[in-house]
């Protein structure tokens, strides 16, 4: 016959070991890009480049250019890659942003972004039909677009989105081009 174990202590010791993996949570918190609220840096007949009021005080640095718009973040964001990435076709940005956050260091801090792109189909057209979300990382080590999701081929697009910016966001190499996610048919690659 074998001694009786107690569950109670077997238990507590699970759920010991498992915490570090438990407390690391991903969420999201949004902002609007409003580019009248934003303090206009430069501006030419060609485009115009902001400064803009991002999550918890992060500075945006939001750049227009022969008509693609272009988005990066942080303190050094207009030398970041991101402040000079943006999509083949004539673009807009909508004007909510995602921002993905985590507490895996104990407190809430964005580590991504996701900002639908709006592509340009046609000028009379009110409606935009192509859509990308354009995830891009945040951290010291580099800001980048990582991966490109399209919005309407994609019926699960805001969700492969998130797990793009939660899987590859703090290995991403800043160096490589951002990845296509799910379906795509915004445009020709």
């Amino acid at each position: 016959m074998m001694p009786k174990t107690p569950a109670l202590p077997l238990l507590l010791c699970g759920l010991l070991l498992a915490s570090p993996a438990a407390a690391a949570q991903y969420d999201s918190a949004y902002t609007e890009l409003d580019l009248d609220q934003c303090t206009v840096l430069g501006a030419d007949d060609f485009g115009a480049q902001y400064a803009c009021p991002g999550y918890k005080g992060i500075p945006m640095f939001v750049a227009e250019g022969d008509l693609r718009f272009m988005v990066s973040y942080g303190f050094g964001a207009p030398d970041a890659k991101a402040a000079s990435q943006t999509l083949p076709p004539f673009n807009t940005v909508a004007p909510n942003i995602e921002w993905r956050v985590s507490n895996i260091t104990g407190g809430w801090k964005p580590f991504a972004t996701i900002v639908r792109y709006l592509l340009d189909d046609d000028e009379n057209e009110p409606v935009k039909k192509r859509q990308v979300l354009v995830v891009t990382k945040i951290s010291d080590k580099g800001t980048c677009q990582i991966a490109w999701v399209d919005a309407k081929a994609n019926p699960d697009a805001n969700e492969l989105a998130r797990k793009a910016a939660d899987e590859k966001a703090d290995g991403f190499d800043c160096e490589k081009d951002p990845e296509i996610v799910g379906k795509f048919e915004a445009w020709k690659r």
